[in-house]
């Protein structure tokens, strides 16, 4: 407890310090002094310094912004992932959709099953209109945007 306490006085003189002026004179011998307090009967100029706790953000400020900047790197991270994720997803799918294509255009026996779940041979007024979709399909999976 006096630990705490110590600390908060120790804050408490850092920061009466930091706003205390700076008071500049010439004493009788000639050396120049800065003192915090004005010398009486003697000329001064008053020094402006800049006070530490002004431009300096508190701890909790800080802490905040770190914390900002983390989330938005985990959001961006997040983004690149998600954005990878869907890039390889549409390069199977372009992928599948050529495969489809190449085996209706190399030709040879292609099967398909009708609604009662038989397989039957296409003939080749099917196999062009399988084509012309394969293709269709091509075309759209393998856009690049």
């Amino acid at each position: 407890m006096t630990r705490i306490a110590m600390a908060v006085a120790a804050a408490a003189l850092v920061a009466t310090a930091a706003q205390a002026q700076l008071y500049k004179y010439v004493d009788k011998d000639g050396r120049t002094v800065y003192s915090d307090q004005p010398p009486a009967g003697v000329d001064s100029k008053q020094v402006n310094t800049p006070s530490s706790s002004a431009g300096s953000k508190s701890f909790v400020e800080r802490d905040k912004e770190m914390e900002k900047l983390r989330a938005k790197s985990r959001d961006e991270t997040k983004k690149s992932d998600e954005k990878e994720k869907t890039a390889a997803a549409q390069e199977e799918r372009c992928k599948q959709a050529n495969e489809r294509l190449r085996a209706l255009v190399e030709g040879g026996r292609i099967w398909k099953y009708d609604d009662k779940g038989e397989r039957t041979v296409m003939d080749d007024q099917e196999i062009e209109t399988e084509r012309g979709k394969a293709q269709k399909l091509v075309d759209e999976a393998c856009k690049k945007s």
